[in-house]
């Protein structure tokens, strides 16, 4: 069986270095927002290009704090509406829920799957304050143009890192300006994985960093002296200490996952499969490689006989949730499309030739 996302052979290579990194939080006696946690902030600052990061306690938080810190900081008012790709994971959805702000959908491009610059001005009002930029699959959005709008509008740009961890713009990391923040997640099937939930918020603006630190850890700075009504998301001493071990090595892995893409891209010859686009810049990590195809399930059920795992991402989108039964009725025909059609197919560092040979053959026997 080739296995969509082998996290065992993946984490494997580590497992001295974790098991020694283990001996070391435990012998220093300090569990929380400790060494590892102070290391891994500045080294992932750094490996962002960024001037500051806040380790969380996983992605969503990530982005939740991110958007409380601006509430805090008067930038943006409960109520207020930001736009965001009508096609993400749910959690986007939820953190701008979760900051009692109003989500507006906007539809993707059909080819990238990312957020479609052209329709988000049609969708701001005088209560749009902000976008939330998804870099879904691994694939940068086109920021030059998101910027554009939010400067034209005087709009707070967010970025939605959580599957783009390495993604590059014009030698530019996925910091898009001064006045944006990013969130990322390290929930362990990333491309930078612990081995738990764990997150970060980067960013250049210091007035917003110093609102998140207090604001993941009740609201303090100090201990007992609460300058906010905040929450406990911290990103925890192990996890930070792994992290540690496992950013050395993002570049390579992404490296990796580029190279199968290509012979994915190059290699898969079916009429019947529609293949993602990218322009073989750094501006794409392959989180996931998604392919769409009619009739998905025949293709899911032909691959599982192979021995071919694969997954979708996603299957039904969000305005079709139960959990949103006002939106059900809402139509976002691309986002239907893409939700009816997607197919991951396995992609990670530590898939062998033959593996990609395989799963290659057996799609264009199909």
């Amino acid at each position: 069986m080739i296995s969509f996302l082998d996290l065992k052979k993946i984490n494997q290579p580590y497992e001295t270095a974790f098991q020694a990194k283990l001996k070391t939080v435990l012998e220093n006696g300090w569990y929380i927002l400790g060494k590892e946690v102070e290391t891994f902030e500045k080294a992932f600052a750094e490996y962002c290009q960024s001037k500051y990061c806040i380790g969380t306690g996983n992605g969503l938080d990530a982005l939740v704090l991110i958007f409380k810190g601006y509430i805090e900081l008067g930038k943006l008012q409960k109520g207020d509406e930001v736009i965001v790709p009508a096609n993400t994971y749910i959690a986007s959805i939820l953190a701008i829920l979760q900051a009692d702000l109003v989500p507006v959908l906007v539809e993707p491009k059909l080819e990238t799957y990312n957020v479609n610059p052209e329709l988000i001005q049609a969708k701001i009002t005088s209560k749009t304050k902000a976008i939330l930029a998804v870099h879904l699959y691994g694939q940068l959005v086109e920021m030059d143009q998101i910027n554009q709008i939010a400067f034209q509008n005087n709009l707070i740009v967010v970025e939605d890192c959580a599957q783009s961890h390495g993604a590059k713009n014009n030698l530019k990391s996925t910091i898009s300006n001064l006045q944006s923040a990013t969130a990322y997640s390290f929930y362990p099937g990333k491309n930078l994985g612990c081995l738990g939930d764990g997150g970060a918020v980067v960013t250049n603006d210091e007035e917003l960093s110093k609102v998140i630190y207090s604001l993941r850890n009740y609201g303090s700075q100090k201990k007992y002296h609460n300058e906010f009504q905040g929450v406990n998301s911290r990103l925890d001493e192990l996890q930070a200490g792994f992290l540690n071990l496992k950013l050395p090595n993002l570049n390579t892995d992404n490296e990796k996952r580029r190279t199968i893409a290509k012979r994915y891209l190059a290699e898969i010859k079916n009429e019947k499969i529609v293949l993602p686009f990218w322009d073989f810049s750094d501006n794409h990590v392959f989180h996931l490689f998604v392919i769409r195809i009619e009739n998905r399930e025949k293709l899911q059920e032909y691959l599982a006989q192979n021995e071919i795992q694969t997954v979708i991402h996603y299957p039904i989108p969000p305005h079709k949730q139960k959990a949103f039964l006002d939106w059900n009725n809402l139509s976002f025909p691309i986002t239907e499309k893409i939700h009816n059609e997607v197919l991951s197919l396995p992609i990670s560092p530590v898939l062998t030739d033959e593996e990609v040979s395989f799963v290659i053959e057996t799609l264009n026997k199909y």
